[in-house]
């Protein structure tokens, strides 16, 4: 009897615990797997590099399944791109990088990051390469950064595998490469049309994160978009060639107008904010130095304009140098680094009649006599409120005013001529009559 009741209470407990075990079990089958989206959009700066190591970090603190990184780039800061490849290649959790939708690309820094992906993908229609090192003036850099930057990318190619001199020659000759001829290059492992079918292909296949071997199980998985903060967002947007160059111009213009009107404490603030903004975003991208020195040119000669009387050739030299200075701003070999046309002919115009309207005039107006006081309402013609008898009021430029009239009472409404002032009391005449032209016959 014993051992039977010890059997009917073991029976009990497994009949208890089964259909709370089989739904747990359910409930793990039913979960989707979470993967981090991480869109990596424009120049790759310091901000968008916060931005990745921030989302990857919470990737591995919510334990999500994997993080896809999505890069359309035309390249950005070696120093953003190195602490993006050390976040990805750091992640406990599994990175993928893929470069799309059709239309996008991964040149330069984006190549780098790439590479240096433990699983990368690309789409049809994307390109990838161009990675040689550009420098501030341009021009490519010295022979010391370029063998620095293609024993990086090499290095980052033989740690997963892929093609090292293709990686390598796209650092020395700039070489680029479509998505199709990138996986028969082995530059990359897969190509997908889009994130669901790159998850497809990699459901079930294991991947390299950390130095250890991870698979995963991406089918079904739930996309949960990761966003930069506001002020890196902001930040990030005018990091873009167009904002840049009329930044930097508009700075300019107002540094020239603190200059001839100092009085204007507002123009050199806002002189200060726009250069400041404009400077950060020549330090991510391929200015020229011919480029800026023809922008500054194109306003000095804007000024030069206001003071010397030159028969317009100051202005035009303003305009063609601010043209040229916007056509060479960036280096034209970057792709996608350039102002646009139209912006740079409505600047170079818009600065020319600033100067020859605007500034012209308060640089006027401040050689113009000023009249101030009570004694300028002498010669000014008044109208009398009460009866000059002969002490009484007036109004004189919509003000009211003590009047003593100077020949005689003068009633109500007439009108009055101001000859002098005694203190605050003004001293009036009559309004002298119209003369009338006697026309003959």
């Amino acid at each position: 009897m014993r051992r039977l009741a010890v059997l009917v209470v073991v029976m009990g407990i497994a009949l208890l615990a089964a259909p709370r075990g089989a739904t747990a079990q359910a409930r793990r089958s039913s979960e989707r797997p979470v993967v981090f989206d991480v869109a990596l959009t424009g120049p790759i700066d310091p901000l968008l590099a916060r931005y990745a190591e921030r989302a990857i970090a919470r990737a591995r603190h919510d334990r999500a399944a994997a993080v896809l990184v999505r890069l359309d780039t035309p390249g950005g800061l070696d120093s953003s791109m190195r602490s993006i490849v050390k976040a990805v290649s750091n992640s406990p959790v599994p990175v993928l990088c893929w470069v799309g939708p059709s239309g996008t690309r991964a040149a330069s820094a984006g190549t780098f990051i790439l590479v240096g992906c433990p699983v990368a993908a690309m789409a049809p229609g994307t390109n990838v390469g161009a990675a040689h090192p550009v420098g501030i003036t341009g021009g490519v850099m010295s022979e010391k950064v370029t063998n620095d930057a293609a024993a990086y990318i090499r290095s980052l190619a033989e740690r997963w595998g892929r093609n090292a001199d293709w990686a390598e020659r796209a650092v020395r000759q700039s070489v680029s490469v479509s998505a199709s001829e990138a996986l028969r290059l082995h530059v990359i492992d897969v190509e997908a049309t889009s994130r669901s079918a790159l998850f497809n292909a990699l459901d079930g296949r294991t991947v390299r994160a950390n130095d250890r071997d991870v698979v995963v199980h991406l089918l079904g998985a739930r996309l949960v978009q990761q966003h930069p903060t506001l002020a890196e967002g902001l930040l990030h947007d005018i990091v873009d060639p167009n904002v840049a160059y009329l930044f930097f111009i508009l700075g300019l213009i107002s540094l020239a107008a603190f200059v001839i009107h100092p009085g204007v404490h507002v123009t050199a603030l806002v002189a200060l904010l726009l250069l400041i903004a404009s400077l950060i975003s020549f330090g991510m991208l391929p200015v020229t130095v011919a480029g800026l020195v023809l922008l500054i040119a194109g306003v000095a000669f804007s000024v030069v304009g206001l003071k010397v009387h030159g028969r317009g050739l100051p202005e035009v030299a303003a305009i063609t140098c601010l043209i040229l200075g916007g056509l060479f701003l960036f280096d034209p070999s970057v792709p996608n680094a350039h102002v646009s046309l139209p912006l740079i002919l409505g600047v170079a115009i818009g600065d020319t009649l600033f100067f020859l309207f605007v500034m012209r005039a308060v640089l006027n107006s401040r050689y113009t006599p000023v009249r101030t006081g009570p004694r300028t309402v002498i010669g000014a013609e008044g109208t009398v409120l009460s009866p000059l008898e002969p002490v009484g009021v007036v109004r004189v430029r919509g003000e009211s005013w003590t009047a003593r009239s100077t020949s005689g009472p003068v009633p109500r409404g007439a009108s009055v001529r101001i000859t002098g002032m005694a203190g605050l009391t003004l001293e009036v005449g009559p309004e002298p009559a119209p003369q009338e032209t006697e026309v003959s016959q």
